[in-house]
């Protein structure tokens, strides 16, 4: 078990250009919902028997209340970088007319963290769609896709020369599959076709966002952040159902984005399951990105099914975190380097990375080793990537601090700080005192 972080003294992990950051969601943190149009997570936390402690975000963090102190402790931490997300139902009124109160906030906390030689790296839909546009059919409607260029496009111009980074969606396997295929995200709907076209809309409003972005502000960096839970076989027998989950929850997204088409496995489909396509939409989904963002926290084993599919398959005896997911670092190694194996990758983030565990606040203090093993661990696996020709540029530990963790509600802490939701009380835990010394060490 280790105590401390560390990585090897020549890593080209310690050395310009690789930054080093904590990410955030807006949702998950901000609060202030009063102050913004609803979305599709206030309506699914409002309805019975979807968050597991009927829990909401309505207060969260209230960021938005103590956001100066979070600056602050996010300069304390000496990170490089902090990723963020605009909240889409803060920044715009629902005739699409500018919140200036709304937009206002992320100015100020732009130019603070500016002010603080912190770079910003700020991700457009980390899942908080409004509301009224769900309405209408939510990422089921193609004109959705169109509406999202249209808010990236007040946002990049509104924001102009306080970004370093954007990113279009996060995580849009979430988003589709979660929330419109399986039905435990917002807004709850469950059914195949309507998971594969919501995951097909989201590529679009990617590919549309770019174009805008690459318009408004050419020479900030963009891309995508996708999320990957690289799929093994169960026995050696299952190595069929691990490909065909691995293209049907990984491959879909990044392969459209990098190579402007989705896997074999869409031929599997029945075809009232497959995605409505229009002509040119692979085109618009696959233009250049500049870097790719990876999102990683597990992997996950498949069996075969009687009807020729996959299921996953949980192991016995292993070490978990407070999710239930397996603790596998070197797992994030062979991601990427499959992924460079396959694909001709722009440069890579990873941009989520981390460890829910069963904390307690004793004395004023948190004592995660757990936690800080992971990071080392899973740090240690980029750094073996990157050895071997990855070429990984970022780090973001996710989350600054404990949150609303979507439909576990606050049941799970993934945060390097500890927060009291009674009384916002923010407690830099063990893992963030290691990460700090980690990267003040590097700076010497």
């Amino acid at each position: 078990m280790f105590k401390t972080i560390s990585l090897p003294g020549t890593s080209a992990l310690l050395k310009s250009p690789f930054i080093f950051g904590v990410a955030t969601a807006s949702f998950q943190i901000e609060g202030s919902h009063n102050t913004r149009l609803p979305c599709i997570w206030d309506t699914f936390c409002s309805k019975p028997n979807t968050i597991a402690d009927n829990s909401n975000g309505n207060h969260a963090c209230e960021h938005v209340k103590y956001w100066q102190q979070d600056v602050q402790m996010i300069a304390d931490l000496a990170v490089d970088a902090y990723r963020l997300s605009i909240s889409w139902p803060r920044v715009l009124h629902q005739d699409g007319s500018l919140n200036i109160q709304g937009m206002a906030f992320y100015k100020s906390l732009l130019q603070a963290l500016k002010a603080r030689n912190i770079k910003t790296y700020v991700t457009l839909y980390h899942w908080d769609l409004p509301q009224h546009l769900e309405d209408n059919g939510g990422w089921l409607n193609r004109d959705t896709a169109y509406q999202f260029a249209y808010y990236a496009h007040i946002v990049t111009q509104q924001l102009e020369g306080l970004v370093d980074s954007y990113a279009t969606l996060n995580e849009p396997f979430c988003s589709a599959y979660l929330g419109y295929e399986i039905g435990v995200h917002a807004p709850g709907i469950k059914s195949q076709k309507a998971g594969r076209q919501a995951a097909h809309h989201l590529l679009l409003a990617h590919g549309l966002a770019m174009q805008v972005i690459r318009k408004n502000c050419p020479k900030i960096e963009a891309g995508i952040v996708l999320n990957f839970s690289p799929a093994y076989p169960f026995t050696p027998d299952d190595e069929r159902a691990a490909k065909l989950a691995d293209d049907y929850h990984n491959q879909w997204y990044i392969q459209a984005v990098l190579e402007g088409r989705y896997p074999e496995v869409i031929k599997e489909l029945a075809n009232d399951a497959k995605p409505d396509v229009a002509n040119g939409d692979m085109a618009i989904i696959s233009q250049k990105i500049d870097f790719l963002g990876v999102n990683y926290y597990t992997r996950i084993h498949y069996k075969n099914t009687p009807d020729h599919w996959f299921s996953e398959a949980p192991l016995e005896n292993i070490a978990t975190t407070d999710m239930g997911w397996e603790i596998y670092p070197q797992g994030l190694c062979e991601l990427l380097l499959s992924l460079n194996d396959r694909y001709t990758l722009p440069k890579v983030y990873i941009t989520e990375n981390g460890a829910a565990m069963a904390d307690v606040l004793i004395d004023g203090k948190v004592d995660d080793i757990h936690r800080i093993n992971y990071y080392h661990t899973h740090l240690n696996a980029v750094h073996n990537a990157v050895e071997q020709g990855v070429n990984v540029q970022g780090y973001f530990a996710w989350s600054l601090m404990d949150n609303f963790e979507w439909a576990y509600g606050y049941e799970k802490r993934f945060g390097l700080v500890y927060v009291d939701y009674q009384t916002q009380q923010r407690t830099l835990k063990q893992s963030a005192i290691a990460y700090r010394d980690f990267l003040k060490q590097r700076q010497k």
